[in-house]
């Protein structure tokens, strides 16, 4: 079975003044960016869940299988349950779950955490002094779970406290970097 990809990119970006997902990057939109890592990662399919100014960033993307968030503005738990319930009728066993900040994830980073990805795997990257990121990988068995857990912008982050050592933490330091854009200082030294 494959392993979906899901990006989260429906916040506003208010810290920032504008979405984070139309910030630009490399010649192109950081949210392009983004879904292109888990492409290239072999996840499939790649969902992208877009909330404010969906429009304008559709209309300047063509961003593979977009699901848009009407409640974006309670906060990522939102998004992460209009992502999973967008997989849930597909054919995959687990998805690896992406936040639209953070330009130095890699497809290598990706793919270790979807390494021997299961309907019960759980995975979750980790940085630096061992601090806990992503992406992070949910398997199916998990996502109603993950999707009761998940209010505000507190994400899987409960539901994976919960499971404990049934988390398997996978080092990505030396391949990826967890910096996440959130300040418009950060976004000015991005390569655009």
């Amino acid at each position: 079975m494959a392993t979906a990809g899901l990006l989260l990119a429906a916040g506003a970006g208010r810290r920032l003044g504008m979405p984070k997902a139309l910030l630009p990057y490399r010649g192109r939109l950081l949210v392009d960016h983004a879904a292109a890592v888990l492409a290239d990662a072999g996840c499939r399919p790649v969902v992208v869940v877009l909330g404010a100014q969906a429009d304008r960033i559709r209309a300047r993307t063509r961003l593979p299988g977009v699901v848009v968030n009407d409640d974006w503005a309670t906060g990522m738990g939102s998004s992460l349950r209009a992502g999973l319930s967008a997989l849930t009728s597909g054919a995959t066993d687990a998805t690896v779950v992406t936040l639209v900040d953070m330009p130095g994830l890699t497809p290598e980073a990706v793919r270790r955490v979807a390494r021997d990805a299961t309907a019960g795997s759980l995975a979750v990257a980790t940085y630096g002094d061992g601090r806990r990121g992503h992406p992070v990988l949910l398997g199916r068995d998990h996502w109603a779970g993950v999707a009761a857990a998940a209010t505000g912008d507190r994400g899987a982050r409960d539901y994976l406290r919960a499971q404990g050592a049934a988390v398997r933490l996978v080092p990505c330091a030396d391949v990826a970097d967890d910096t996440d854009v959130d300040l418009p200082e950060q976004a000015a030294r991005l390569p655009g």
